[in-house]
C-alpha cells in the first residue's frame, strides 16, 4: 500500500519539518496521486476541485527544484482571478518558509503597473498572476519567462471560460520548450483537452472524484412552477435561515433580478457576476466573508476559485445542465468538519438534467414539497455583522491591530463584537456586531475636531462610513 505521509516523499528534512509545522501530516488524495510524478519532473493533468489541496501539490513541486541563489523567474502560476492568485501566493509563501529568501511576486489586473514593474526590476523566483496582466508585462518587456522550469495552469477550465485562451497561448510560447507543465482543472471537457494538448508532453493524468460526502451534505430537491423561482429562494432562506449561503443562477440578469427581489423582502443579498469591476468584486467578497451579507447570488464563472469557509448552504436556483458543475456547486458547503445543506429548485422542463445528476451520483435525489415548509418562518433575519469602511490602509501604515485597539478602546467594544479586519492599500474594512455598530461609530467620532464621520486610529483621524447591504 502506498504511504500517504509527506515523509515518504524525497523532500529535504527542513522542508518536511516546515510541512509538519503547517499541519501537513498526511497527503490529500490529489497530493498522493500527483506529487510523486510532479517530483519526477513529469507533466501533469489533474482534475480536482477547489479545496482538494491542489495548491500544495504544485507548490511543493515548484519549491523542491527551486534554486533561491539563482535570481530568475523559475516558476509561473497562472490563475483566473486576482483572489485566487492572492490565495495561491499566500500558500506558496507559507510552504517556502524553510527554503529562505524565496521571492514570490503577484501580477494581477486591478493593481497599478508601476509598482509591479519596479518589483520585477528587483527580480523574483516565482510569479503568480492572471493571464491578462502577465501578457501585458510580456508586451512591455518587463517580464522574462525564458528561464521558467515549471508552468502551472490553475483552474484551466475557468481561464478558458473567461476567454483567456489567446493570452495563455502567448504566455506559453514565451516559456522554454523544455519545462514542466502542470494543469489543474475542476472539469476537463474535450474542448479544453484539445486546446491545451500542445502545452503538455506525455502528461500523467490524475482524476480525483468530485463527489461530495453525503453524510456531511444534505441534498434536497424541490419541484416548482416556472414563475416561482425567486419566491421559492426567499422561502428556503426564511425557513432554513443560513448565516451564509450562495445562490447559483445561470445568468447575470437573473442574479440582479433575484438580488432585487430578496432585498425587497428584507434579506441582505449581493450579486456576483463576471462583468463587475475588480473593486466592486473585492468589496462584495469582503462583505460576504465577514458576514455583513448573508446571501451571495452568483453565476458559476464568477464563483469559481472562491474558497469560502463555513458556508452553511448552497441554493441551486436553476438545475445545472452539467452534472459535474452541480457537484462542484454542492461541494462548496460541508467543508472540513462542517455539515452542509444543498437545496435545488427544479421546474418541470429541468427534470431531464436531474436524471443526469442521478446517473452521475449513482443514486436517486431526494424530493421535498416546498408547501410543507412552515410559512411562519418566512421572515428575513439581517446579517449578523455590519462593515465599517475606514479611508486609510497599508499606504497609511494602518494595521489590523491599530483598528482593533481603537474599537476595543475608544469605541468600547469587546473583541467578540469585532469580526474580520481587511486592510487594503487605501481602505480598511472591519466587521462589527450589527447590534452595537452605530453606537461604536458614535464613540469613535467623539471629540474628533473635524466632525461626526471621522474616527481616531493610531493617533490620526480617518473618514469612516458604513456599507449598507
Amino acid at each position: 500500500m502506498t504511504s500517504t505521509a509527506f515523509a515518504s516523499l524525497p523532500l529535504h528534512p527542513a522542508f518536511l519539518d516546515n510541512l509538519d509545522s503547517l499541519g501537513y501530516k498526511e497527503m490529500t488524495t490529489i497530493q498522493a496521486q500527483s506529487l510523486p510524478s510532479v517530483l519526477e519532473g513529469r507533466d501533469l493533468i489533474a482534475q480536482a476541485k477547489t479545496g482538494s489541496g491542489k495548491t500544495a501539490a504544485f507548490g511543493i513541486g515548484i519549491l523542491h527544484k527551486l534554486n533561491p541563489a539563482w535570481f530568475a523567474v523559475q516558476a509561473l502560476v497562472l490563475c483566473p482571478t486576482r483572489e485566487l492568485a492572492d490565495q495561491v501566493a499566500g500558500e506558496l509563501r507559507r510552504l517556502a518558509r524553510s527554503t529562505g529568501n524565496v521571492k514570490i511576486l503577484v501580477l494581477t489586473g486591478g493593481s497599478p503597473m508601476r509598482p509591479q514593474i519596479a518589483s520585477l526590476e528587483h527580480g523574483a523566483h516565482i510569479i503568480v498572476g492572471t493571464p491578462g496582466r502577465v501578457r501585458d508585462h510580456l508586451g512591455r518587456a518587463t517580464l522574462d519567462l525564458s528561464k521558467v522550469g515549471t508552468l502551472v495552469l490553475d483552474e484551466a477550465d475557468r481561464m478558458t471560460d473567461m476567454g483567456f485562451y489567446d493570452e495563455i497561448a502567448g504566455i506559453v510560447s514565451a516559456c522554454p520548450k523544455r519545462r514542466q507543465t502542470l494543469l489543474f482543472s475542476a472539469t476537463y471537457p474535450d474542448d479544453i483537452r484539445r486546446a491545451t494538448d500542445d502545452f503538455l508532453v506525455d502528461p500523467v493524468e490524475v482524476t480525483v472524484e468530485a463527489q461530495h460526502d453525503n453524510s456531511k451534505i444534505e441534498q434536497q430537491f424541490f419541484e416548482i412552477g416556472f414563475d416561482q423561482r425567486n419566491d421559492a429562494v426567499a422561502r428556503l432562506l426564511g425557513h432554513y435561515k443560513p448565516v451564509s449561503a450562495i445562490a447559483f443562477c445561470n445568468t447575470k440578469v437573473q442574479c440582479r433580478e433575484l438580488v432585487d427581489d430578496l432585498r425587497s423582502k428584507g434579506f441582505s443579498a449581493l450579486a456576483l457576476y463576471g462583468e463587475l469591476e475588480q473593486r466592486e468584486r473585492d468589496e462584495i467578497l469582503v462583505l460576504f466573508a465577514n458576514r455583513s451579507c448573508a446571501v451571495l447570488v452568483a453565476t458559476d464563472v464568477a464563483a469559481r476559485g472562491l474558497d469560502i469557509p463555513n458556508l452553511e448552504a448552497v441554493i441551486n436556483v436553476d438545475v445545472s445542465k452539467d452534472a459535474e458543475v452541480h457537484v462542484h456547486r454542492v461541494g462548496r458547503t460541508g467543508r472540513g468538519e462542517e455539515k452542509g445543506l444543498a437545496l435545488s429548485l427544479c421546474a418541470p422542463n429541468e427534470k431531464k438534467w436531474v436524471k443526469l445528476i442521478e446517473e452521475y451520483q449513482g443514486a436517486p435525489v431526494q424530493w421535498y414539497d416546498l408547501d410543507s415548509l412552515d410559512e411562519n418562518d418566512y421572515a428575513a433575519d439581517p446579517a449578523p455583522m455590519m462593515t465599517l469602511v475606514i479611508a486609510g490602509g497599508k499606504k497609511d501604515k494602518l494595521r489590523p491591530g491599530d483598528v482593533l485597539g481603537a474599537l476595543t478602546g475608544d469605541a468600547g467594544l469587546s473583541k467578540e463584537q469585532v469580526g474580520k479586519i481587511n486592510v487594503t492599500e487605501f481602505q480598511t474594512y472591519v466587521a462589527i456586531d450589527r447590534r452595537i455598530a452605530y453606537q461604536a461609530f458614535e464613540n469613535l467620532s467623539k471629540g474628533v475636531p473635524m466632525g461626526g464621520d471621522f474616527g481616531a486610529f493610531k493617533g490620526r483621524y480617518f473618514k469612516m462610513r458604513f456599507i449598507e447591504v
